[in-house]
């Protein structure tokens, strides 16, 4: 118990001193995790609307592999990555391996199927009349489908803040890819990690308040718009 209240209290310090590295850690979490949310939301969302609306060929496999990758591990998405961005790797030339944005395409491969899923789920619950019914209008493919993502908003908002949950915690693609380099891509999951492995609990607890601290604080906001 004195270890937890000595990390409460640690957390408290460190956001009332304003300590620069923490912030710059704590912002960069939010820089890279939001990157990856937003470009998994624009990329999943349409897809798995798609994926429940339209039937085609592959439909079923596609359906399958999205639903496989929900609980992919993220230690095989950071060596994946890792092997593509690698200097000898087939994106190599980009030099992107232990940058952010190496972080933020692990990240956006780990969400993206949570988001797509969770998509596809809420859509196929719509009742299949108002698909009908808009296609009785005469609404294009591009209308129908802004206007089912609308009616499934709901369940929209809770892929979205599935997929940031997801990526916010995770750890070991983004160690991974990252390389935990301070000022340039220590997050807070890596340093949090990185205080444990060194016996320094207070100051890991101290961390993971502040991380939790930030989800719970867009989880809110995330749930305010969808009540709304």
């Amino acid at each position: 118990m004195d270890l937890i209240a000595e990390g409460i209290a640690g957390a408290l310090r460190l956001l009332i001193a304003g300590d620069r590295e923490v912030l710059r850690i704590a912002l960069l979490t939010l820089r890279v995790s939001g990157t990856a949310t937003i470009i998994s939301a624009v990329i999943g969302v349409p897809l798995g609307t798609a994926i429940s609306l339209w039937s085609f060929r592959g439909r079923r496999r596609l359906a399958g592999f999205v639903n496989t990758g929900m609980g992919l591990p993220p230690v095989v998405v950071g060596l994946w990555v890792s092997i593509f961005l690698w200097r000898t790797g087939p994106l190599g030339f980009l030099r992107l391996m232990y940058t952010p944005t190496a972080m933020v395409i692990a990240q956006t491969i780990i969400a993206l199927p949570i988001v797509t899923g969770f998509t596809m789920a809420g859509v196929g619950q719509l009742d299949p009349g108002i698909r009908l019914q808009m296609l009785s209008l005469g609404a294009s493919s591009w209308q129908l489908l802004s206007i089912l993502i609308r009616e499934a908003k709901l369940s929209v908002l809770a892929a979205i803040m599935a997929g940031f949950g997801r990526v916010v915690a995770e750890v070991g693609a983004s160690m991974m890819v990252g390389g935990n380099l301070l000022g340039q891509t220590r997050v807070l999951t890596t340093a949090t990690s990185m205080e444990v492995s060194k016996g320094n609990f207070g100051f890991a607890i101290a961390l993971s308040i502040i991380l939790v601290g930030i989800t719970y604080i867009i989880n809110v906001i995330l749930t305010r718009v969808q009540q709304q």
